[in-house]
């Protein structure tokens, strides 16, 4: 049966690689991150969390080492250690860091162009709002200009309505008095003694 310690410094030596292998995803992802800010500080966030706790899986790993009994275990464990803090510096050199600023870099430059074509965007969009507002305010103005129309001519009509009423009843008058002028020369011509 294994010791208890050995125990521990077999699950500090699988949390060492699972926090080893979580730091190159998120070190991938923020290569791959396309935005938004936000997102790449939260992913940054994470990769400090990530170091944070494997450096404290290798101190704990360390501290199993000093408690060894047998010194060729502990030697063993120790050169382990050091392999890990080797790993970690590695990770975290002038190159990778310089890498994922550069990679940062494109993201923010990236966003900066989707910022700028939204930008362009809106004031296109706004344009055509003005224009669609003079539009708008030329057919108000033309609709007014036909209302008044409109209005003028159903005025007109109204009064040549009322004329066409007053030239017929004219007509009326000027044929009933036509017909009685025809009646009464009629009557004194043929019958003149009455």
């Amino acid at each position: 049966m294994a010791a208890p310690q050995d125990v521990h410094v077999r699950i500090c030596n699988q949390e060492i690689v699972k926090f080893d292998l979580e730091v190159k995803a998120l070190i991938q992802d923020i290569r791959d991150c396309s935005g938004p800010l936000s997102a790449l500080t939260e992913l940054n966030t994470k990769v400090k969390e990530k170091f944070q706790q494997l450096r404290y899986r290798i101190q704990e790993l360390e501290q199993s080492a000093k408690e060894q009994d047998k010194e060729s275990e502990k030697q063993l464990l120790l050169q382990e250690v050091e392999n890990h803090k080797k790993q970690m510096l590695r990770k975290t050199t002038k190159e990778s860091l310089a890498q994922t600023s550069s990679a940062i870099t494109e993201s923010l430059m990236g966003i900066s162009r989707m910022m700028s074509q939204q930008v362009q965007q809106s004031e296109e969009a706004m344009q055509t709002l003005v224009n669609s507002s003079r539009t708008i305010l030329d057919a108000n103005e033309e609709f007014k200009s036909m209302s008044g129309t409109i209005q003028l001519g159903r005025k007109l009509i109204t009064k040549y309505n009322r004329r066409e009423l007053t030239d017929k009843l004219l007509i009326f008058l000027a044929l009933a008095l036509f017909l009685a002028t025809v009646l009464y020369i009629m009557k004194k011509r043929l019958f003149p003694f009455l």
